[in-house]
C-alpha cells in the first residue's frame, strides 16, 4: 500500500504502475460532467481553487447541511468516468491534475494525457459511498453550488486514507483497456 499525500509530484506519479493500492491524503476536489463541460469550454476555476498537482474525483457526494453553515458528507462514492473522456484529457493538460479518482476507466485521449502530462486513473470502490465518507475529515468549500446543483458543484475535500487502485498510470498501461482485450479474446474462443 503506497501512501500518497497531496499536492503530489510528478515524479511520484511517475513512480505508480497499474495495480498499485494507494491511500491518498490531503486536499481534493470533485467534478462531474458539469464541471468538466464548463472547463472544456472555456470556464475558470473559481478564486482560490487550483487542481495543479492534485486529485479531481468524479463523484456527486451527498452532504448534509449544518446549522453552522458547513457540510458533513455521508455518502461520497464514485461515478462512472467514462462520461468525462470527451474533457478529461484536456482538463489534466490545462489545470495540471495528478491524480483523478471515478471507476470504470478511461479512454484512450485520457490514456495519452495521462502518459503526457504525468496522471494517473485511480480506481474508487464502487458501492462504498458510506464507507468511503468516512474517509472525508473536512468539507472545505463548496463552489459552484448555486450554479451547477449540490451534485455537480465542485466540492473540496480533505481526505484521510482515501483507497483506491492505479488502474491507469503514467506509462500508458491500463488494466480497463488489457481486461477489455482479454475478455474480446475469450469471447472469441467461444463464438
Amino acid at each position: 500500500m503506497t501512501k500518497l499525500t497531496l499536492p503530489l509530484t510528478e515524479e511520484k506519479v511517475r513512480a505508480l504502475k497499474v495495480g498499485d493500492e494507494v491511500l491518498i491524503s490531503g486536499v481534493i476536489h470533485t467534478g462531474r460532467d458539469v464541471v468538466h463541460k464548463y472547463l472544456h469550454e472555456g470556464g475558470h476555476l473559481p478564486a482560490g481553487v487550483s487542481l495543479r498537482d492534485g486529485i479531481l474525483y468524479h463523484c456527486g457526494p451527498v452532504m448534509m447541511p449544518q446549522p453552522d453553515g458547513s457540510y458533513v458528507c455521508t455518502a461520497a462514492g464514485p461515478t462512472t468516468s467514462i462520461r468525462e473522456e470527451p474533457y478529461q484529457w484536456q482538463v489534466i493538460r490545462d489545470f495540471g491534475v495528478r491524480g483523478v479518482i471515478g471507476k470504470g476507466g478511461m479512454g484512450e485521449r485520457t490514456l495519452q494525457a495521462c502518459k503526457d502530462y504525468g496522471c494517473v486513473y485511480l480506481h474508487g470502490v464502487g458501492g462504498a459511498a458510506q464507507v468511503l465518507a468516512e474517509c472525508i475529515k473536512q468539507v472545505r468549500n463548496v463552489y459552484f453550488l448555486k450554479e451547477f446543483g449540490s451534485p455537480e458543484a465542485i466540492w473540496e475535500l480533505v481526505v484521510e486514507d482515501f483507497p483506491a487502485v492505479v488502474t491507469m498510470d503514467a506509462h500508458g498501461n491500463s488494466l480497463h483497456r488489457d481486461v477489455f482485450a482479454s475478455s474480446q479474446a475469450e469471447l472469441a474462443k467461444r463464438l
